[in-house]
Order: structure tokens, then C-alpha cells, then sequence
């Protein structure tokens, strides 16, 4: 199973950026996908994720502001990240709870950068 992550960058404060994650292998079941993310010197924290249900959460220091939706197929996330700010800038890292035909797990794709400055 991987987990390919596309669309970090940067952006002046109040800018817009998208970030896309797909999961491909031996995927049976996703139960939920969602994006971490860690800024310097700080522990890793959930960002917004989305169960198979479609029942959402979000850090409540991006309500409003952000966006987490499905794809058609239902691999891939995406996170619309609108009105950002200087305190959003961090290593974005998407997340999936999947069953792969042996077991649960959790799955990890590689850090995208999200840089927010004037």
C-alpha cells in the first residue's frame, strides 16, 4: 500500500493551497483518511480527517478555514485549505486506517512542505 501525496508549496497569508493524497495496492476497505501535520519543534497533530461514513474533524484551529472532501473513487483526499496564516506552515502528512486483506493499519505517505509567509 502506498500513499502519494501531491500539492504543498508556498503561499502568502490569506492564499489558498490544496493538497491531494491517493492510496493504491492492496486495498480492500478504507475506514479513514486524513492529514497531520508537524511544525518545527512541535508534536504532530490532526488536521482534519474523514471516515468511510463521511462524518468529518477538524482541529478546531482550522474550522472554517479548511476543507477535507473524497475523491469520486474514494482512494484519494483532498484538503482545500483556504485563508491561510503564518501558523499553519508545517510538513502536511497524509494518513489512512485501511484493511489490506491481512490486517488493519494505519498507513503514512510522505511529508509534503506548506510554507505560509509574507
Amino acid at each position: 500500500v502506498q500513499l502519494q501525496a501531491s500539492g504543498g508549496g508556498s503561499v502568502q497569508p490569506g492564499g489558498s493551497l490544496r493538497l491531494s493524497c491517493a492510496a493504491s495496492g492492496s486495498i480492500i476497505s478504507i475506514y479513514m483518511m486524513g492529514w497531520y501535520r508537524q511544525a518545527p519543534g512541535k508534536q504532530r497533530e490532526l488536521v482534519a480527517r474523514i471516515f468511510s461514513s463521511g462524518v468529518t474533524n477538524y482541529a478546531d484551529s482550522v474550522k472554517g478555514r479548511f476543507t477535507i472532501s473524497e475523491g469520486a473513487a474514494r482512494n484519494t483526499v483532498y484538503l482545500q485549505m483556504n485563508s491561510l496564516k503564518p501558523k499553519d506552515t508545517a510538513v502536511y502528512s497524509c494518513n489512512a486506517r485501511l484493511y489490506d486483506g491481512v490486517r488493519v493499519s494505519d498507513y503514512w505517505g510522505q511529508g509534503t512542505q506548506v510554507t505560509v509567509s509574507s
